[in-house]
């Protein structure tokens, strides 16, 4: 009983936002921090070495090099923290973990890239921002339209006034 109203309570807090990535792809998390008074967002972007747990409480773990000292971040996926993912590059590794990489240097970290699920990436992303553009367009049109009728409003409403007079 206990779990089942769990499972009902974390289901409603789960992301649906989350792209498709495995381990080994580049992404980019946009991470909301506070900065005092203001919540900005910032980004790290990197290498998946390691998904880690299921529902809510998975996560991921992501490397990058920084100055030449390796960088490792553990994100909770669902976090309300996490403003989104990107995927940046789609890679194709044979492991699950990738936790070698801590030990390799120079072009012995490189990641081979996987070509498919890399174009899919492109198609979709591409398909996104034309949804989005023309979502945009649609919300301009619709502003443009109810000023538009707001001037014409005024106008007769300015007629009427002066009529009046």
């Amino acid at each position: 009983m206990q779990r089942k109203l769990i499972q009902v309570v974390e289901t409603g807090l789960l992301k649906s936002d989350i792209p498709e990535f495995k381990v080994g792809d580049t992404v980019i998390v946009h991470q909301k921090l506070l900065d005092g008074a203001k919540e900005r967002v910032q980004t790290f972007e990197g290498d998946v070495i390691a998904r880690n747990g299921s529902g809510i409480r998975e996560m991921i773990t992501v490397r990058r090099l920084v100055q030449g000292e390796g960088v490792e971040r553990i994100f909770l996926i669902h976090s309300p923290r996490v403003a989104k993912i990107d995927v940046k590059k789609a890679g194709m590794v044979r492991r699950a973990k990738l936790y070698y990489i801590r030990d390799r240097v120079g072009k012995a970290i490189k990641i081979r890239g996987d070509v498919k699920r890399q174009t899919m990436l492109d198609t979709s992303a591409a398909k996104a921002s034309q949804e989005a553009a023309a979502v945009k367009a649609a919300v301009a049109r619709e502003q443009t339209a109810t000023t538009g009728e707001s001037k014409r409003a005024a106008k007769r409403k300015a007629k009427a006034d002066t009529s009046k007079k």
